[in-house]
């Protein structure tokens, strides 16, 4: 074993301190997520420390993504057992799942460690995020996106990347798409979660195809399914976008009686704008309720995988210049739930 990690810090809560109400970024020239690790845990791992760009996560912009990918790009491989990069908890979600996507192919993990509160707060679970990345590379002899977080009262689970979904509201934890986390850390050791949705750890050491998605385009507007949503203020008169992405009930429905809630008037709108419709998340083994019977033939469905892969998929199908039926086929980090 090499016994090296690199470490690729880019802000958000881990990397800040708390003053009165106010949580704010600290910059620092020696890491205290490292400090109080090492303080806690020990051990003769080396870290070496990137830090290409320091920023609140709900403020990334897609060049901040872009330096963050680059970075990791340019890390020599060889050199390291795995890469743990810090990240905000707010938009750790669609970072891990874009990620997932263009690192599908690495041959070293790569680990997303976060926290819902600055170290110095007794709180914050960082140091035990970190350490269960630490420990989850150390015992992984394959590549991958992964995230490694402790909810409250939990082990430290360890989530595929592309199977994370967003945050519980308000107490900011975070599962993977049907509760299924791929395994977690007992004692210091890496336990497989023994699950048929679960790629078994002999698919994790296949070679995966390079990405060639790698452009993100967001010239695409999301709605979100609720009772009484009226599409008709969705007007596209000013700045039209390329496409829609309309997040369904949790059983594949949306409205499409009425008039103003009416989602296959609002699909005739956006065809005659020439305006992409897509659809998620949908089961593809489940069954169709009358409500939405045919929507596959008139708007793009995302099948068996999480709202926040789809929209990642359909921002690099966009910006690479692929079609979104096409990208929505790949299934390059087990993002797919078959």
């Amino acid at each position: 074993m090499k016994n090296r990690i690199c470490v690729i810090f880019t802000g958000g809560t881990i990397g800040s301190s708390a003053t009165a109400d106010t949580v704010g970024l600290v910059v620092e020239r020696k890491s205290a997520l490292i400090e109080k690790y090492k303080h806690r845990y020990g051990g003769e791992i080396i870290f070496d420390e990137l830090r290409p760009l320091n920023i609140l996560s709900e403020n990334v912009q897609p060049s901040d993504l872009k330096k963050m990918a680059d970075c990791v790009r340019a890390v020599d491989k060889s050199v390291y057992d795995g890469i743990i990069v810090t990240h905000g908890t707010d938009t750790l979600c669609f970072t891990a799942n874009l990620f997932s996507q263009l690192f599908c192919d690495i041959n070293i993990p790569v680990v997303f460690v976060s926290a819902l509160y600055p170290l110095d707060d007794e709180r914050s679970r960082g140091v035990e995020n970190f350490a269960g990345a630490v420990e989850f590379i150390e015992s992984a002899d394959f590549g991958g996106v992964f995230v490694s977080f402790q909810n409250y009262g939990e082990n430290c689970k360890i989530h595929l990347a592309s199977r994370l979904v967003s945050a519980t509201q308000f107490s900011g934890e975070y599962e993977s798409i049907l509760k299924v986390h791929f395994g977690e850390m007992v004692n210091g050791e890496f336990v497989y979660n023994e699950n048929s949705l679960n790629p078994s750890l002999s698919d994790l050491r296949i070679s995966r195809s390079h990405c060639t998605a790698d452009k993100l385009c967001t010239d695409m507007v999301t709605i979100q399914a609720h009772s009484l949503l009226n599409f008709d203020f969705y007007r596209f008169t000013t700045v039209k976008p390329k496409a829609v992405m309309v997040q369904l009930y949790h059983s594949g429905t949306v409205c499409t009686e009425g008039k103003e809630a009416n989602f296959r008037n609002f699909l005739a709108y956006c065809k005659n704008l020439e305006i992409q419709v897509v659809i998620a998340p949908v089961d593809s083994k489940a069954r169709i309720y009358e409500s939405v019977f045919g929507l596959n033939k008139e708007c793009i469905v995302a099948y068996d995988m999480s709202f926040e892969m789809a929209t990642v998929k359909v921002l690099l199908a966009l910006g690479s210049g692929l079609k979104i039926e096409d990208e929505l086929k790949e299934n390059r980090f087990f993002e797919m739930l078959k």
